[in-house]
């Protein structure tokens, strides 16, 4: 029997896809179960201050070792991830709601609507994103609850357009046209026929701006205006440990291995569903 030396080149991508996507969701539910089972999982209190042994090498005790004023480092992490990870499900989440919700409504209804709140994004998206989170939380205040507000107001003007997109061009076809002839509800029209098509995009995105929610909260929180003192989150854990890089580089280190590892694992995820499902990504 005839055994073929190599499979063909479609084959070994849909293999390598397969792969991605099993190794990021793996690597990803286990992150999410870690920090939901941060109280269980943590060896210490990561906010319990013990000068006595600041600064410690990796021993039993403190598997990571302690930062300058004798937290344990792994306990932070794992507090840590609560905070990110929560919360950069909660800006996206909100974000994606009302940008669904206006986009859509734009798209379907069209006219006067549809300009009104296109010209509104278009003035949002005329400005670096970061720069208008920085200008809001300027006007709030610091603190993670005026980041997570920022943040949304920001980032749903971006989803608004990417769906308003593409229920402009899902309305002109055809099962589209037949549903208004048989009589169908607008509220039908979107649930049974726009929703489903919109769910793979959606899918897409929600992977890739996981990722980019994650950096803009350790971002804000670096630079002293996120999370504060002394709750646990990553950014803040590397704001922390700077003043440490000659003596105790690993402070700075370990959160931002796990800061690198969420949003690779984040955008290889979405890669590879962008290429699964053939969905072009919008960029921002």
């Amino acid at each position: 029997m005839n055994v073929p030396l190599g499979r063909p080149r479609l084959l070994d991508r849909l293999s390598n896809q397969r792969l991605i996507l099993i190794g990021c969701s793996v690597f990803l539910g286990l992150l999410f179960l870690a920090a939901l089972a941060a109280p269980w999982l943590a060896p210490h209190d990561p906010f319990l201050v013990n000068l006595a042994v600041k600064l410690q090498e990796p021993t039993w005790t403190y598997p990571l070792g302690t930062d300058h004023l004798g937290r344990c480092t792994l306990s932070r992490l794992l507090y840590g991830a609560r905070v990110s990870l929560g919360f950069a499900v909660l800006i996206f989440a909100s974000s994606l709601l009302i940008g669904l919700l206006i986009g859509t409504l734009a798209g379907y209804i069209g006219g006067w609507v549809d300009q009104l709140l296109m010209r509104f994004c278009d003035g949002v998206m005329a400005f670096p994103s970061l720069i208008l989170v920085l200008g809001l939380v300027g006007i709030f205040g610091p603190g993670l609850k005026q980041v997570i507000i920022a943040l949304m107001l920001v980032q749903w003007v971006y989803y608004a357009r990417m769906f308003r997109g593409l229920v402009m061009t899902l309305k002109e076809k055809n099962f589209i046209a037949a549903a208004r002839v048989n009589g169908s509800s607008h509220w039908k029209i979107f649930r049974t026929h726009l929703l489903p098509n919109i769910l793979p995009p959606l899918l897409v995105i929600g992977t890739l701006e996981m990722g980019w929610a994650i950096m803009d909260i350790s971002a804000m929180s670096f630079l002293g205006l996120g999370v504060q003192s002394p709750a646990a989150e990553w950014g803040a854990m590397i704001h922390e440990g700077k003043s440490y890089i000659r003596t105790n580089p690993e402070l700075m280190i370990y959160p931002g291995v796990m800061i690198m590892l969420v949003i690779a694992s984040f955008n290889l995820l979405g890669e590879s569903l962008s290429e699964r499902f053939g969905v072009t990504k919008q960029p921002k």
